[in-house]
């Protein structure tokens, strides 16, 4: 066996290794010179430091370009998936292959090391040297590649990401749900930030026009109001009929000439339109905003957009994250998906749990009684749950199922409220056969195929007369006693000699025990006298 060593070691000594090394640019086959460096993986950078160093340790022997970025992307990709792409294919055959080269090929990926022995019957080897040995060929390699250049090379890695993340991402500018989720941010802060506005406008202007506050409740019609009054008294002087109903622009006058504020100066007036004109200016940004967000939700989850309306379900896709995470969501957490505080909070005082999140601000929720709004909200979001899959991982643009899902929902309001019961499922096309439920009726138009039968009173379950008669008997020696203690006269005799069915019928056994007892006791006084 010790003579065997030497011998294995001196095959492998003789058998040169090649480098597979793959760039943005193209495949390079590099040849080990000094396969002895390879011993120690520590100390191999050392040997790549400078141009020099690296030439004696590996050798360039051919180098294939990509004729394209297409063609360099399906390359990166299937190295990342670890398979053998056909330009990679073409490149080893025509280089090892058909040259019947018998030397060891190095790669950087264990997994294209195995494709390429199964498929192409190529020893493949891949340790922590070999990795070492491409962090130095990655350092020197545009001096070991003549005729590539550093800034070339950073376009092409730069080129070859940017298709490769579009590829992972499966890039599509329209199915992009970041633009909502940053849109439904902005339009909850301007809508927090015009009313901190507009009630800094009201409590301002109200030291000069109080009356005003509750004549225009509108803030986008108070702040145009307050910018073309600027003083109470030009009121009579000036008409709000552009933006104010006639009723409305006549108490504004009446009211500005009997008003018990304050004067303000100039000054005061200019700041104020200032702040009108901020007011203002939000409020049609906003109104901008909320027309690109329906756009958008239009276009990314039409189904979606059907169901619940834009607003809720932008806020649903923001507080998932993505619209792919939404998808993967179940109906049950999209039900109280906003309510987590609440579920938690629930879950730790052993509370009963909120029946709905965010999609209660949906209009089939609160168009629905408060008592029906659960079981709604429950129906509402298990329909959401397949109508977001299909919108997440289908191509349609317009809502589909979510036509179909809204009628079934809005049927089951109906039900729940006393309406007229219609179908929750299905077409609706065809309708259930009488015959199907009842066998002696007709499919066709439900009526009975026989006369209906007469009632049967032998399937009556009657008292049994042997339980009866057991009853009379006990009643009668509990009697007997009564009748051999009496002694006050013929009367109370005649009374106890009545027929025993007709008391038994008529007096209750409870109050008959009663009266017995009350008739035994001044028996027992007179024995003791």
């Amino acid at each position: 066996s010790h003579g065997g060593e030497p011998l294995l070691r001196l095959a492998r000594s003789t058998a040169a290794m090649l480098v597979l090394f793959e760039t943005p640019a193209g495949y390079a086959l590099f040849k080990v010179l000094d396969e002895g460096k390879l011993s120690s993986s520590d100390d191999i950078y050392k040997d790549f430091e400078t141009p020099d160093k690296a030439s004696k340790i590996v050798k360039l022997k051919t180098f294939s370009k990509f004729k394209d970025t297409t063609d360099a992307l399906a390359a990166a990709t299937a190295c990342i998936e670890g398979k053998l792409s056909k330009g990679l294919k073409k490149f080893l055959t025509k280089n090892i292959v058909n040259k019947e080269i018998s030397d060891r090929l190095a790669v950087i990926d264990s997994k294209i090391g195995q494709a390429i022995k199964e498929k192409m019957n190529i020893e493949c080897v891949h340790n922590s040297s070999v990795l070492e040995l491409f962090r130095g060929i990655r350092n020197q390699m545009t001096e070991l590649v003549s005729g590539l250049t550093e800034a070339e090379l950073k376009t092409m890695q730069l080129g070859l990401s940017h298709s490769l993340s579009r590829y992972k991402l499966k890039f599509s500018p329209d199915k992009v749900d970041t633009m909502i989720i940053q849109a439904i941010g902005l339009l909850d802060d301007l809508d927090k930030e015009l009313n901190n506005y507009a009630m800094r406008l009201r409590e301002w202007f109200g030291w000069h026009f109080p009356e005003l506050n509750k004549i225009v409740t509108d803030n986008l019609i108070y702040a145009k109001t307050v910018k073309m009054l600027k003083i109470r008294s030009n009121a009579k002087d000036l008409s709000f009929s552009d933006f104010l109903q006639e009723e409305v622009e006549t108490d504004v006058k009446q009211a500005a000439e009997i008003s018990m504020g304050t004067e303000i100066s100039e000054e005061d007036v200019t700041n104020i339109g200032a702040l009108c004109d901020q007011v203002i200016n939000i409020s049609e940004y906003r109104t901008q905003l909320f027309e690109y967000l329906k756009n958008r939700m239009q276009a990314i989850a039409p189904n979606l957009t059907y169901m619940v309306g834009e607003l809720v379900g932008a806020r649903l896709i923001a507080h998932a994250g993505s619209l792919m995470n939404l998808a993967k969501q179940p109906a049950s957490t999209v039900q109280i998906l906003g309510a987590e505080k609440a579920l938690f909070r629930a879950l730790k005082t052993k509370h009963e749990t909120p029946k709905y999140g965010l999609i209660y601000h949906a209009s089939l929720v609160g168009q629905t009684a408060p008592k029906n709004k659960g079981k709604i909200s429950r129906m509402l979001a298990a329909k959401c749950a397949l109508s977001i899959r299909v919108d997440a991982l289908g191509d349609q643009v317009e809502p589909t199922v979510g036509l179909d899902h809204r009628t079934a929902v809005e049927n089951r309001v109906k039900q729940l409220e006393g309406g007229v019961m219609k179908s929750l499922s299905g077409t609706g096309k065809g309708k259930a056969s009488a015959e199907k439920y009842d066998p002696r009726r007709s499919s066709d138009n439900g009526a009975l195929k026989t006369a209906a039968q007469t009632y049967n009173a032998d399937a009556d379950v009657v008292v049994k007369k042997e339980k009866k008669e057991k009853k009379i008997k006990k009643e009668k020696e509990a009697e007997e006693p009564m009748e051999t203690e009496a002694t006050n006269g013929e009367s109370k005799k005649k009374r106890k000699s009545a027929p025993v069915e007709e008391t038994t019928e008529a007096v209750p056994v409870k109050k008959r025990k009663k009266s017995v007892d009350a008739e035994e006791e001044p028996e027992k006084k007179k024995k003791k006298k």
